[in-house]
């Protein structure tokens, strides 16, 4: 599907996608879960492919950047200025950023991980549900947006996040099928 233009069709695709998550995560066997990612075979040059080790590691960086997301939309509407990157980071060095994401989480377990990606989930469309299709997809209607749309923001750290988490997760079961 094409990405939405519409708050409904962003909700409805958002609600979609994480539902496509969680239901490929629910079908993964023992052997799935308790191998370690390797993904050298895939000659994959993006850092991700190196970093995430399990499935804690996908759903740690999902929530962290669905945290961002919201600290940024509610900073900025109560007047605080604030840049979608924690502080210090910026486009050409995010990979740090999500590097430190990674540190983090290496002591939360997999459960823990799997509630703290629903409730952000849950808060950011509770978030979506407050803009309509205007505010969310015409540019220039948040000064703080920059040249973006606020729509754009809740797809990339929602449906582009869940495709990008499925991809990944299908790798490793391709790969572990192969072992």
């Amino acid at each position: 599907m094409a990405r939405p233009r519409t708050k409904e069709d962003l909700i409805s695709e958002s609600e979609k996608s994480y539902k496509n998550l969680c239901d490929f995560i629910s079908a993964l066997t023992e052997k799935e879960l308790g191998t370690e990612f390797d993904f050298s075979s895939l000659n994959k040059s993006e850092a991700h492919w190196k970093r995430d080790k399990n499935l804690r590691d996908v759903l740690m960086h999902l929530y962290e950047w669905q945290m961002l997301m919201l600290r940024w939309v509610s900073e900025n509407e109560q007047g605080r200025q604030r840049q979608f990157l924690r502080d210090g980071y910026s486009w050409a060095n995010y990979g740090e950023m999500n590097m430190l994401f990674f540190q983090s989480a290496q002591d939360v377990p997999l459960e823990k991980a799997r509630e703290l990606l629903s409730q952000s989930h849950s808060e950011i469309t509770a978030l979506m549900q407050k803009y309509d299709t205007k505010q969310l997809f015409e540019k220039n209607v948040f000064a703080w947006v920059g040249g973006s749309t606020l729509g754009q923001y809740f797809i990339s750290t929602t449906i582009a996040h869940y495709e990008w988490a499925l991809k990944k997760l299908k790798a490793h079961r391709k790969i572990v099928a192969a072992l």
